[in-house]
This record gives structure tokens, C-alpha cells and sequence, in this order.
């Protein structure tokens, strides 16, 4: 019996909505069949996705070789017109758009961790082009031989994520709407902003955080790398602190696994010669 649209409701096929192409790399992807997969895919133009790869698993498949972590791709997305506001999309194609070597041992981690960095502080369909293209330049710096280099890029990268998400103060003006001065040191509090430094804080310059502001503003992330690189390590503890204080954890599964995969490292390290006494 037809319907009152005219249709056979039994039969009648929903239109779908036309897929959008998009540059995007995958964050994370699950088993979500024998032959398919369910990925986060970050995304420039919709932010971060939620897409089933139906097939992806077989061995013919196109897309099992190109769906990796760490490559740019060019992707094609879809969903029923039905449910425009689902949250699970359907990846249609994917091209591989090469460039970009493969992360490898401390890299590889660093990546991992960007990653768990994005899946749990971008909310999904939330673009951020600008974030985007900071982990497209942030991921060939951390491939990099010069430790110096990729400490740096993750500064910078964690510094963008901050601010794009609305979490990282003004680094040229204190919590009390004082200006930040060089020559002087501050520290960083989460939800509260800068103050001057304390024995309680890791201190960095004002020279340097005028320095990254600035940077920021023009929107110029070689700048902000560069102003990081001096002072890597209280960054790197100031902005550990803030973003673990909106995390909501202490602790990040990317850094246990990095941290429990250098302990089995010292452990099978064999020990060096003892230094003759006599």
C-alpha cells in the first residue's frame, strides 16, 4: 500500500546527503566489524569527525592502506540526509596526499600523545583551521633528529591547542590586568592566568611569553616555536599543569605507555663495567 506522499513505505529509499571532501588525518580508529572500522578523523573544514569505514579490513580494500595515523589525507564524508545531526558519518574515499614520513620511536609517541591531546579537548563538528594546520607542520618537526627541534614544536603545538580552545590567558598581561615585563619571570596558573613567579611555580621570562604572545597574534607558528626552544623545559612543565587542570586527569594514557616503555628500555639495557678499583 503506498503512503500518502505517494510512496511505498517499504521500498522508498532516503536521498543522501552529498559527500564533502576534506583534508584530514586519523587520531584514533577501533575494530568495529570484522571487515570494517570506526576512526576519529581531525578534519580542517568540520573538525573532528566520528566516520565508519565499511570494508576498510579487507585485504583488497583501497582504504587499508592509506588510513594510518600521521598521513595527510584527503577524504570524502558522508551521512543519510535523515539525520543530519548523527554523529557517526560514513568515509566514502580517501586519498593519500604523501609528503610525510612515518613517526618513529620518540616521535611516534609525541604524535600518539597530540592526538590524545586533540580526542579529548576538541569537541566533535568543532573546526579549527589554524589547529589544523599547526599539526600538519608540528608532525614533520617531530621526526626530527635535534631533540631541541621537537621539544619546541610541541610547546608551540600545545600553546595553539590552548588558545584555540579558549583555555590559554593573554601572555602579556598578568592575572591583576598588569603587564607582563622582561626581564622578570611568571608563572602560569590554571583558571587563574599569569602572576609573578613563586617557589611554587616554573618560572619563564617575561622576554619569552611577550615573545610567544606575540607570535600567536600574527598567527606565525615557526615564530612560536622559535621563542619556546630557550625555554622548553618550564614551558613544558607550566603547560603540562594547565592542560591536565582541564583535562580533568593528572596523567595521559600516551605518557604511561611512553613512560612504561622506557622503563622496560633501562631494564634490558645491560649494565656498564664496573671501573677498576685497584
Amino acid at each position: 500500500m503506498s503512503n500518502a506522499r505517494g510512496g511505498d513505505a517499504s521500498t522508498a529509499k532516503l536521498p543522501r546527503s552529498r559527500a564533502a571532501t576534506t583534508a584530514a588525518y586519523v587520531l584514533h580508529r577501533y575494530d568495529w566489524s570484522e571487515t570494517s572500522l570506526i576512526l576519529d578523523l581531525f578534519t580542517r573544514e568540520q573538525g573532528r569527525l566520528t566516520v565508519v569505514a565499511k570494508g576498510a579490513k579487507r585485504p583488497y580494500s583501497q582504504l587499508r592502506p592509506v588510513l594510518l595515523p600521521f598521513q595527510g589525507l584527503l577524504a570524502s564524508v558522508s551521512r543519510p540526509s535523515r539525520d543530519e545531526n548523527a554523529e557517526v558519518s560514513t568515509l566514502r574515499g580517501a586519498e593519500w596526499l604523501g609528503g610525510a614520513p612515518m613517526l618513529s620511536g620518540a616521535a611516534l609517541f609525541s604524535g600518539f600523545y597530540l592526538n590524545e591531546l586533540l580526542m579529548k579537548l576538541l569537541p566533535r563538528h568543532d573546526p579549527h583551521p589554524l589547529l589544523f594546520d599547526a599539526y600538519a607542520v608540528t608532525l614533520p618537526a617531530l621526526a626530527q633528529p635535534d631533540e631541541w627541534v621537537s621539544a619546541a614544536a610541541l610547546r608551540a603545538f600545545e600553546l595553539v591547542l590552548l588558545r584555540e580552545t579558549g583555555f590559554l590567558p593573554q601572555l602579556d598581561r598578568l592575572s591583576t590586568q598588569g603587564a607582563v615585563q622582561a626581564g622578570k619571570a611568571y608563572g602560569l596558573r590554571p583558571g587563574l592566568g599569569l602572576i609573578p613567579a613563586t617557589p611554587d611555580d616554573h618560572p619563564v621570562p617575561g622576554e619569552t611569553l611577550l615573545a610567544i604572545q606575540a607570535a600567536l597574534t600574527e598567527g606565525d607558528l615557526a615564530r612560536v616555536q622559535y621563542a619556546c626552544a630557550a625555554q622548553s623545559t618550564a614551558l613544558k612543565l607550566s603547560l603540562r599543569t594547565v592542560l591536565h587542570y582541564h583535562l580533568g586527569t593528572p596523567r595521559l594514557r600516551t605518557r604511561d605507555v611512553m613512560l612504561d616503555a622506557q622503563q622496560l628500555l633501562d631494564t634490558q639495557r645491560p649494565l656498564a663495567p664496573a671501573t677498576p678499583t685497584a
